[in-house]
């Protein structure tokens, strides 16, 4: 999510500007990129996106080699890369994704990040769900082999108070029940979080583990994993 802009980094320009429940979202260009801006805070550019490629990526490594079609929801559209990358794995089965802001999904639909998305959103196994994630866990029946959750700027770090309700015991214990025997549970982070690691063993997950990424402004992006016991 977090990108590092030097003294010398262009200035953003507002592509569009709108309020929802949830407050204000902003995309922005900044040269040849985009910027997702949250009530103010930076949430992802397209400047690189291999830590969230490695999100679906990790996931799909972590699950036994012999389950067939699995399904993953990936939680939070963002700029499209995690979505882009599931869906050029012809592995996955069912590819949902849960958005709460619906001006994030016009802008992949109708916007400036189709050109990232566009092939992913015409693809037969995606389905965009137009919801709140955390409540969404809590509330459906609909389980996955997978889910890759990019919500937020990590654990430690959330972009409004609600969504620390994901990482609470309550959160993961949703997040457990949503998962199939053996399935993962990916969460991206900009930084490391023992804290984080402790609460996921807590909750009964096992493999509990936490993958870094090199990222142009020096603190490497992670991808915490952890698998629901069969």
């Amino acid at each position: 999510m977090p990108a590092a802009f030097g003294p010398d980094a262009l200035a953003p320009v507002t592509l569009d500007r709108r309020e929802g429940p949830y407050g204000e979202v902003v995309l922005r260009r900044r040269g040849d990129d985009f910027e997702i801006i949250a009530n103010g805070c930076f949430l992802m550019d397209t400047s690189d996106g291999r830590s969230e490629r490695l999100l679906i990526d990790a996931a799909l490594e972590a699950l036994p080699a012999e389950r067939t079609d699995p399904a993953v929801l990936i939680g939070g559209l963002g700029v499209g890369f995690s979505l882009a990358r599931a869906a050029d794995e012809p592995r996955w089965g069912r590819i949902a994704v849960a958005e709460r802001e619906e001006a994030i999904v016009d802008w992949h639909r109708n916007g400036p990040l189709a050109g990232i998305s566009g092939p992913a959103l015409a693809d037969p196994r995606t389905e965009i769900l137009t919801t709140d994630l955390v409540t969404y866990l809590h509330m459906t029946t609909d389980c996955y082999d997978a889910l890759c959750l990019d919500i937020d700027n990590g654990p430690d770090w959330t972009v409004t108070e609600d969504n620390g309700n994901l990482y609470a015991p309550a959160g993961l214990a949703d997040c457990r029940a949503r998962l199939t025997p053996g399935g993962v549970l990916a969460v991206w982070s900009a930084q490391p979080s023992e804290t984080f690691e402790q609460a996921l063993r807590n909750a009964g997950f096992t493999g509990v583990r936490t993958e870094e990424v090199g990222v142009a402004r020096g603190v490497p992006d992670v991808v915490h994993l952890a698998i629901r016991p069969a």
